[in-house]
């Protein structure tokens, strides 16, 4: 069976991680089949929302270190016969680059909403993937880390670059530091999570949230996480002129003067 399923319901499409007898831990394919379905999301006009989660009782525990170990994982195989052996420290870097990276990269690309369905524990990796999603939604069972201190690695697939956004840099360095493994109520707490819900309540819950974004008024809903997204890195004249003129495109939008028509209504 495939290592990654791409499962659409109507204007949803589902990512879903399947190695569950290894946690949903990253494996080559899952990393091409994860890009695959990445750039379907992005592309299909009929998408709307795309919702990641894992099957069985994890979420991700994010790279394979069994693998790793025995000369493969997700940064690609070390076997001297494969076209991805690594033999020196460029290797390994343009490895990153080729493979899991351009997950992130993809994700930057899509202005639609995407939401981490977090199923059960999101650890390294794992954790890092739920982070380039715009909203988190959180078993009460999962647990949540970075754990790539107790590996000797940093993370090598922009965990750097989100954690610290989500939580601030003091708690971002003392989790990848400490490796600490959080409770989702104390993710809650931190920022971690958007909202934590009961576990047999989680894909309910993630599909009530999912449905009021696709009844939503879709240019706008875009236009906003674009907003947002490019504001993070904008001084405030900046932000404020790339907004003036989202505004000016979305006031001549049938979204706009359909929501004027619902509010007359009222």
């Amino acid at each position: 069976m495939s290592e990654l399923l791409l499962d659409k319901r109507g204007s949803i499409a589902y990512i879903i991680l399947n190695r569950p007898d290894k946690l949903n831990a990253f494996s080559k394919e899952m990393i091409d089949l994860w890009i695959a379905a990445l750039t379907e999301i992005k592309d299909d006009p009929e998408i709307r929302v795309g919702v990641l989660t894992g099957a069985g009782r994890a979420f991700c525990a994010g790279g394979d270190v069994k693998s790793m170990i025995a000369g493969e994982g997700f940064i690609g195989k070390t076997n001297e016969e494969d076209d991805d052996f690594i033999s020196t420290p460029l290797h390994v870097k343009n490895s990153l680059w080729k493979n899991i990276q351009r997950i992130p990269l993809l994700m930057d690309e899509i202005d639609k909403p995407m939401i981490a369905m977090i199923n059960g524990h999101a650890m390294g990796a794992g954790l890092d993937m739920a982070l380039m999603c715009d909203i988190r939604i959180c078993s009460e069972k999962a647990k949540l880390g970075e754990a790539y201190i107790h590996a000797g690695i940093v993370p090598g697939d922009g965990g750097g670059y989100y954690l610290p956004r989500i939580i601030g840099m003091d708690k971002a360095l003392e989790m990848l530091w400490s490796g600490e493994v959080k409770t989702a109520k104390e993710a809650k707490e931190m920022n971690l999570v958007t909202h934590v819900v009961p576990h047999e309540e989680l894909e309910d819950f993630t599909l009530d949230y999912v449905e009021k974004l696709i009844n939503g008024p879709q240019e706008v809903i875009q236009m906003m996480k674009r907003v947002v997204k490019e504001g993070m890195s904008m001084s405030l004249r900046q932000s404020l002129d790339y907004v003036s003129s989202q505004m000016a495109l979305s006031v001549f939008h049938e979204d706009h003067q359909k929501a004027i028509e619902k509010m007359k209504r009222k």
